[in-house]
Formats: structure tokens, C-alpha cells, sequence
């Protein structure tokens, strides 16, 4: 039963660490969201209005961000709306593993430095996955692409 439970465990937690990984990118549209729904919520919109317009709005975030990314053609530009995504993820990624790091570090300095390695990482894959989600395609000036074989 003991082994059974450990392995549950260690297989609960790496679940939970994959879909961190999975979720980073859209830390931002989710944050996003959130504030949108709150604040809709809080004006007077009904619970199915605030779900509506947080809905909405993490959506266009997320779409927006995708589409300004792929279609700049600007470096810095790129690099400031990847960082634009990748800093509220690094930020989620650092809460998330200091307080899993409760669980078996029993020093504060080492809880720190793990957390700020999650952050570093999961800031870095939100970068990446924006990356590979948007990816540029050529324009020409007249609107058409051509086929290069």
C-alpha cells in the first residue's frame, strides 16, 4: 500500500509539473481575464456576463499577442511582446514551485533558489511556446505569397 501511494504521489506531481509547463503561455490572458472578469463583475455585470467578458478578453489577449508576434517583422518588437507573455509566466512559475518546494526542502535560501530556477524555467518554455505557436509566414508586398519550388 506504501509503495502504491508513493508512486500515486510521484505521479500526481509530475502531472501537475507538466501541466504548469503546458499552461505557461497563457499565464498572461488568464491574469488578463481574471482582472476583466473581476472587474466586470464588481460593476454589475452578473456572474454569466463577468464569465463572458473574461472569456473573452483572455481569448483576444492570447489571439492578439499570437498574431502581433507572427506578423512583426521587427526583432525588438518580437522580443517585447514574448517578454510581454513570458514575465507573468515566470512570476506563476516562481509562486508555483516555492510552495512546492515546501514540501520536501526544509530551507528557506533553498526554497528560493529552486523557485527562482522554476522561474527562469518556465519563463523560458512561455517564450518558446509563443514562439512555436505563432510562426511567421512570408508576406509579399501584393498580399500573395509565392511558392518557392
Amino acid at each position: 500500500m506504501l509503495a502504491l501511494g508513493l508512486v500515486l504521489n510521484t505521479l500526481g506531481i509530475g502531472l501537475f509539473c507538466w501541466a504548469i509547463f503546458a499552461l505557461a503561455v497563457y499565464a498572461l490572458p488568464f491574469f488578463v481575464a481574471l482582472s476583466l472578469g473581476m472587474a466586470a463583475f464588481q460593476s454589475g455585470a452578473g456572474l454569466f456576463g463577468a464569465l463572458l467578458i473574461a472569456t473573452a478578453g483572455g481569448a483576444l489577449t492570447l489571439v492578439l499577442g499570437q498574431v502581433a508576434f507572427a506578423v512583426t517583422r521587427s526583432s525588438a518588437l518580437r522580443i517585447a511582446i514574448a517578454t510581454t507573455f513570458a514575465v507573468p509566466a515566470a512570476v506563476a512559475g516562481y509562486h508555483v514551485v516555492f510552495v512546492l518546494s515546501h514540501i520536501g526542502v526544509p530551507s528557506l535560501a533553498w526554497r528560493e533558489i529552486f523557485a527562482c530556477l522554476g522561474a527562469v524555467c518556465i519563463g523560458v518554455t512561455s517564450w518558446t511556446r509563443l514562439m512555436v505557436l505563432a510562426k511567421p509566414r512570408p508576406f509579399e508586398p501584393g498580399g500573395v505569397v509565392e511558392n518557392p519550388s
